[in-house]
């Protein structure tokens, strides 16, 4: 069970919002902007609101790469593996990372909650390659030396 203050904050998106199923994608959008993830009783919730059934709202959410249902990071790192990238050694960037952050296979997000790591097909950046991304910001032409200078100065900040 969700704390009430998630329920609140779906109250105050929905209310941005007009009241039908056309609503659902952008609702969607503004629950993950606020907590990077959807939680499941969240969809459920808006679904009643907007008079959607549940497994409606859920196949819409799951269609749609962007939406996740995992709780992310506060840094969100996506490495491309698109042919550009994957080309260029993109695997021994996503390699590193896993590394420097302790990630065993199969596990994407740190225990502190504080990084999140996905291979992603594409970020349409291919003469940059290889790329990845923090949080959307874009770090062109990577090598694993700069992955760890990368993290490092995340790390720094946090700290500070």
């Amino acid at each position: 069970m969700l704390d009430k203050a998630f329920y609140e904050k779906a109250d105050e998106i929905l209310s941005a919002h007009k009241k039908g199923k056309e609503s659902l994608i952008p609702i969607l959008q503004d629950i993950q902007a606020v907590y990077r993830y959807i939680p499941r009783e969240l969809l459920s919730y808006v679904a009643g609101k907007i008079g959607i059934t549940e497994a409606k709202a859920y196949s819409v959410a799951t269609f749609y790469e962007n939406f996740s249902f995992d709780q992310k990071g506060k840094y969100v790192i996506k490495v491309c593996d698109g042919t550009a990238c994957h080309v260029r050694r993109s695997n021994l960037i996503l390699e590193r990372i896993h590394n420097e952050l302790d990630l065993p296979d199969g596990k994407n997000t740190t225990d502190d909650m504080l990084f999140t790591v996905e291979t992603v097909s594409c970020l349409g950046a291919c003469g940059l390659a290889p790329v990845m991304t923090v949080n959307d910001e874009v770090h062109p032409a990577m090598t694993p030396d700069k992955v760890t200078e990368t993290i490092k100065k995340i790390k720094e900040a946090e700290n500070e």
